[in-house]
């Protein structure tokens, strides 16, 4: 047995309370994990042509306020 199905078993067994709490705990982890792909990337420039490519557009008056 995997550690994923020991895990699901054990999570099916949780209240509804826990579950929630679980949920929450793993949507923070993936948030982290994604604002630190964000930065990884930025610091690798896989974001700098997007950054001039918006830079332009908002130059030639291609942009509207939020």
């Amino acid at each position: 047995m995997t550690t994923l199905e020991k895990l699901k078993g054990e999570i099916s067994k949780l209240p509804e309370a826990e579950v929630a709490q679980l949920r929450t705990w793993l949507d923070e982890i993936e948030e982290q994990r994604f604002d630190d792909q964000i930065e990884r990337d930025a610091a690798a420039g896989k974001l700098d042509d997007l950054i001039e490519e918006a830079k332009a557009d908002y130059k030639a008056g291609r942009h509207r306020p939020l």
